[in-house]
């Protein structure tokens, strides 16, 4: 039900000298994270919206599981589609509660089931509910407001989450937080969500894939870790910084060049790392351990193993 397929997608605004978006296509895997990345007025956030048809197509389709979204019925098309903006959207007369329940309401939930779903999302989104729920918008912070919005998009269970520049308007310090948040609860959720930034750091700690974009069109896409280091032409390079190898190890997660491995094949008492860590972290332990291996986890469990050779690849250096 998750899988997104955009076939040369358009979409021409009456008046303007050019399509807002021009002949997109790509897949969206199911389960995967797969940011829109681009400067101003490339297009991003049209093509994100013409998914729940916020903005309808000029030309091309868009298909959620092998239907054609123009064949469903819009309402629910939307319900069952998560939606998360950069205001946080929140009704500032309803509680936290009633703000996450809009949607199961709508879906026909009874208010136990409802009830439940708010209290379980709540906890998932580091809002205890007891705490939380009975607060308005205006008693908490933007960051807290966030969270509150993330739960909302997740209520009533949907397969797609669309995400429009989400922590755009938060600081420094909060957005790295909600940042980590994100990554920690797609490995428990996996949904399929599509998210606008055009904040390269945000897109390549992110992404499991990438969609380029400039002047509407589609120029690369592809894992962080290519597009750092296999830029598609001069605008990606300049774009990401690819020429800039300490950055590189900033933004670049170790699952992304690790080997993976079976944890009865792993050394034992090798320092440990985890998948999501950066590649400047992992760096650092090494030379700190002097070990020659780090042993990588995730959720508690071995699955994989980086060297110094992992790191010098990923930089486009030779092995020594």
């Amino acid at each position: 039900m998750g899988a997104i397929r955009f076939e040369t997608v358009s979409k021409q605004f009456p008046g303007m000298p050019r399509p807002a978006v021009d002949s997109c296509s790509f897949d969206v895997e199911e389960g995967s994270l797969v940011v829109l990345l681009g400067p101003s007025g490339c297009g991003k956030t049209t093509l994100l919206k013409m998914v729940n048809r916020l903005v309808e197509p000029t030309e091309g389709t868009i298909y959620l599981a092998d239907t054609d979204i123009r064949q469903m019925n819009v309402n629910t098309l939307r319900r069952h589609i998560g939606y998360v903006i950069q205001q946080t959207g929140l009704f500032p007369h309803m509680t936290v509660a009633e703000n996450v329940s809009v949607v199961p309401r709508l879906l026909g939930w009874d208010r136990e089931r409802t009830r439940e779903r708010v209290d379980e999302l709540l906890d998932l989104v580091e809002l205890p509910s007891a705490e939380y729920r009975d607060r308005y918008p205006s008693q908490m912070s933007g960051g807290q407001q966030q969270r509150v919005g993330v739960a909302r998009a997740l209520a009533g269970d949907p397969q797609v989450i669309l995400m429009d520049e989400p922590f755009g308007a938060i600081d420094a310090i909060t957005r790295a937080g909600l940042q980590n948040e994100l990554v920690m609860l797609q490995r428990q959720v996996r949904k399929t969500i599509l998210f606008v930034t055009h904040d390269v750091e945000e897109a390549l700690y992110l992404a499991d894939k990438i969609v380029v974009m400039r002047k509407g069109q589609v120029v690369q896409y592809d894992t962080p870790f290519r597009i750092l280091t296999q830029p598609a032409d001069n605008f990606v390079a300049e774009l990401v910084g690819a020429d800039d190898m300490v950055r590189h190890l900033s933004l670049i997660r170790v699952e992304a060049v690790m080997t993976a491995m079976p944890a009865h094949d792993l050394p034992a008492g090798q320092p440990v790392v985890s998948g999501t860590d950066h590649l400047r972290h992992a760096l650092s332990l090494l030379l700190r351990s002097g070990a020659s291996a780090l042993t990588v986890t995730e959720n508690g469990q071995a699955v994989g193993v980086l060297t110094l050779d992992h790191i010098r690849h990923s930089t486009g250096q030779a092995s020594a």
